[in-house]
């Protein structure tokens, strides 16, 4: 049997639902991997989610398609948390791994755009 989070990582993308201070909910397509029990992924240091993640970091993860607008799926609370430099590039080989070619010329050009600390890793441990 596998847990929802093997489930969610097998996933090509999922839909991150993060939270506004006034309890709105944010949703965002994004790429995902899995790593030590967690869901990964990164993102820009300035980008919306990440501030509302440092305010505080209730989260839901569903499976969905390219665009996040079609889901399947249960949707899975969890607890999202940034991560440091390292493990931030930890998050870039797991998800160049998971998506291939892809993946790899996806992080390259990312690191080209700029400054390592421009993105951010985060990991999302799911309830229960």
């Amino acid at each position: 049997m596998t847990s929802e989070t093997d489930r969610l990582a097998a996933e090509r993308y999922v839909v991150l639902t993060t939270f506004r201070r006034d309890g709105r909910a944010v949703p965002t397509p994004i790429w995902v991997a899995g790593d030590g029990g967690e869901l990964v992924f990164w993102s820009e240091r300035k980008a919306g989610k990440v501030k509302r993640i440092r305010n505080g970091g209730g989260v839901e993860v569903q499976a969905c398609d390219l665009r996040g607008q079609k889901t399947h799926g249960a949707k899975v609370a969890g607890q999202a948390r940034l991560l440091d430099a390292a493990d931030t590039e930890r998050v870039r080989r797991a998800i160049a791994r998971k998506y291939g070619i892809v993946g790899r010329v996806t992080m390259f050009f990312s690191k080209l755009r700029g400054p390592a600390d421009r993105t951010v890793g985060i990991a999302v441990k799911l309830d229960g």
